[in-house]
């Protein structure tokens, strides 16, 4: 069904959508139980592995486990995870770690982990793996990672990619877009490489890769948008150098030296080291501050997105990106770089050029909230297309 932008249809399609959501998801008893450590057990079919388990990782993870059992039953599933912390040693080290707790006794025939495992190193340690049919999944790719210098980005990680990649039964991406970045930017990335230089990666690579958007949990919260009230801007994002937090708060500065009535909302999550950028700008921004801080709360989250007008990206760096289709989905107008994943989402009215067109959209929309209302009710989006209803199904069929 193509619906219009924020309405996904009629009100009918969208409580039949959530009916069906929170019949394969009970998200208040679940994730306690996915994540127990598996014992050895002859009768596990299957095996998911999260090295990096938090965020859309362990979203994904989560939902396919439930799905998985609905389909397999639990007795057949084994979910080994590590906590979402320092990702650079995940990627290095958890393949040595992992092959020491994955049960040895089993009858696994499918695995499916993120490309944060180097599986080459995995079944290298655990022979009993290799003739195990093997998924990978990328949500984000290190071709293209952007890095603070030249200098910072480091070969190891993209490499293990590319091996993993080889090694794996299925590729799986999160978009179109992080397929090609990643495929096409393979040669020009071995060039770093002083001789012997592989060749033929992108053909072999994409012959055995697919694209399956990320499975969204669309779900709106409690409030009505009011129009007649002053623009309220979400910015819904990590607070690391990849999602530019510098640009956006540098906006919201010059949004406000220039007179523009504005309150904001940043609400993505933060990690041990948080920008000093943020603390200065958060005495700065004071008088049109909304919400400033990750919120825990789900329906919190949902209830706060439901009230704001505008939800605004600025990342170097983005896949998918979840949060945005979030707010869209609470008819949040998005507005997002025209470059990334984002022109192969959102249609060109939501899409900016650069930060001084960024800046002229929203001083347009502070002095006038209706001509957000115009745009939101006037573009197509449809959120079917990236459901989880819609797509769990098809992750399911990868492990027949």
């Amino acid at each position: 069904m193509q619906g219009r932008f924020m309405n996904f249809g009629s009100k009918s399609s969208l409580v039949e959508l959530k009916e069906n959501v929170y019949e394969l998801f009970d998200f208040k008893t679940f994730n306690s139980k996915a994540s127990k450590p598996c014992q050895s057990r002859d009768a596990y079919e299957i095996l998911i592995i999260e090295p990096f388990y938090g965020g859309s990782h362990k979203c994904l993870i989560d939902m396919l486990y439930k799905a998985l059992e609905d389909e397999y039953n639990e007795t057949k599933i084994c979910m080994v995870t590590m906590k979402a912390k320092k990702w650079h040693w995940r990627a290095r080290t958890s393949a040595l770690y992992l092959s020491q707790i994955i049960p040895s006794q089993h009858r696994f025939r499918v695995m499916f982990s993120s490309s944060v495992l180097n599986l080459g190193d995995l079944i290298a340690l655990r022979r009993d793996l290799a003739d195990v049919k093997k998924i990978v999944y990328f949500h984000e790719n290190q071709m293209v990672y952007p890095v603070r210098e030249r200098k910072d980005r480091d070969f190891q990680y993209g490499y293990n990619e590319v091996v993993t990649s080889l090694v794996a039964d299925t590729v799986v991406f999160n978009s179109e877009f992080n397929r090609e970045t990643f495929l096409s930017s393979l040669k020009k990335y071995f060039k770093m490489q002083p001789d012997y230089r592989p060749k033929g990666l992108e053909d072999q690579i994409r012959a055995k890769s697919m694209v399956l958007y990320f499975p969204v949990v669309c779900d709106i919260g409690a409030f009505t948008k009011d129009y007649e009230s002053t623009l309220h801007i979400v910015w819904p994002h990590r607070w690391e150098h990849d999602k530019a937090p510098d640009d956006f708060l540098q906006m919201l500065n010059r949004l406000s030296a220039a007179g523009c009535e504005f309150t904001v909302s940043l609400v993505g999550e933060q990690f041990t080291d948080v920008a000093k950028v943020f603390e200065d700008s958060h005495s700065r921004l004071f008088p049109h501050v909304r919400h400033w801080g990750f919120v825990p709360s789900r329906r919190e989250y949902l209830d706060l997105l439901s009230k704001a007008h505008v939800a605004v990206s600025t990342a170097k760096h983005e896949f998918f990106g979840v949060a945005m289709m979030e707010a869209a989905f609470n008819k949040c107008l998005p507005l997002c770089p025209k470059k990334l994943v984002y022109p192969e989402i959102y249609p060109e009215e939501c899409l900016y050029q650069n930060l001084d067109e960024l800046f002229e959209k929203l001083c347009q929309f502070s002095k006038s909230l209706n001509l957000v209302k115009t745009l939101v009710d006037g573009v197509n989006l449809n959120f079917r297309k990236y459901s989880a209803v819609e797509l769990l199904p098809r992750y399911v069929a990868l492990f027949e």
